[in-house]
């Protein structure tokens, strides 16, 4: 069988896409149509259900893509180590959350890349989890960061680090509510207070909550700002209370700007993973990143 051929196959289960593949390959959309009709002639199956929007792989497609895409990837890889010597000259694709990936991955990347003369160029893209994997999938990034766990055999995810959640607030509201009262009262002492989040469904307050108070929070969001460095301004403020990583209110804390509202015996946690595509951890940029970011979090919980 034409390793080209599973190549573009591989490229269009990721993408969803003819058009998109394409792209990617840097073929035009009727070589690739062309060569996945030429696939399933050979195996005698159809491989993808064609949509008005993109593509669907049948369970066939699927469950060659599964086997077949780590092996590529990893020949991919090994092609190329040998052909680029220089890994310096490697571009690396990064896609995380802004915040984690502004304050925490990017310092440590920078920091390490080209201390031990083998460094590469950084590209980075911001994005949620399901953005960020989506991207990974279709080929756009080499390295994700996300807090959420892919399922399937097309992505490999490894265990970061914890990130623990605070509920702080400016000290006049602590003030206002009274030493104690959330610890005695749980979420009641709380209905009052405004609340700052990055998304009207409250995703942090509402985990929080979840996990600490076994309910759902009583109050809507007075601010809704899509950025947690934003949300931690506004509670410096003194907007209302916030959940916020403790990595990214630390500083604040320490000066008093804000306070915690609650010290429970189990903060919630949340978890982040490095993900790449299965097989692409041959290829010695990615590999190189993927163990700095590693080492770099140990000192991080």
């Amino acid at each position: 069988m034409d390793l080209a051929l599973l190549r573009t196959f591989v490229t269009v289960h990721r993408a969803g896409s003819f058009t998109r593949a394409a792209a990617l390959l840097g073929l035009s959309q009727p070589a690739v149509t062309s060569q996945i009709r030429t696939l399933e002639r050979q195996l005698g199956r159809p491989l993808f259900l064609r949509q008005a929007r993109g593509v669907t792989p049948t369970t066939i497609g699927d469950e060659l893509a599964h086997r077949a895409a780590p092996h590529l990837d990893a020949l991919v890889g090994i092609a190329e180590s040998e052909l680029d010597d220089d890994s310096s000259s490697r571009t690396l694709y990064l896609a995380g959350p802004p915040e984690f990936t502004t304050e925490r991955v990017l310092p440590a990347l920078t920091r390490l890349n080209g201390d031990d003369g083998q460094g590469f160029t950084l590209r980075v893209s911001f994005g949620t989890a399901e953005e960020t994997l989506e991207g990974l999938s279709c080929g756009r990034h080499d390295l994700a960061v996300s807090t959420t766990r892919p399922r399937g055999a097309l992505l490999s995810a490894t265990p970061l680090c914890d990130e623990e959640q605070v509920l702080v607030a400016a000290p006049r509201w602590a003030e206002r509510i009274g030493a104690d009262s959330v610890r005695l009262k749980g979420a009641p002492a709380l209905e009052d207070l405004p609340v700052i989040d990055v998304h009207e469904s409250l995703p942090f307050v509402s985990r929080y909550w979840a996990s600490v108070f076994d309910c759902a929070p009583a109050a809507t969001g007075t601010v809704i700002v899509p950025d947690l460095r934003a949300v931690l301004s506004c509670a410096i403020a003194g907007a209302g209370m916030a959940v916020l990583p403790r990595y990214l209110c630390a500083h604040p804390l320490e000066d008093g700007a804000v306070v915690t509202l609650l010290d429970p015996v189990v903060a919630p946690l949340r978890t982040y993973f490095l993900v790449v595509r299965t097989g692409t951890l041959a290829l010695p940029h990615v590999a190189r990143a993927h163990e700095w970011l590693q080492r770099a979090a140990a000192a991080w919980c």
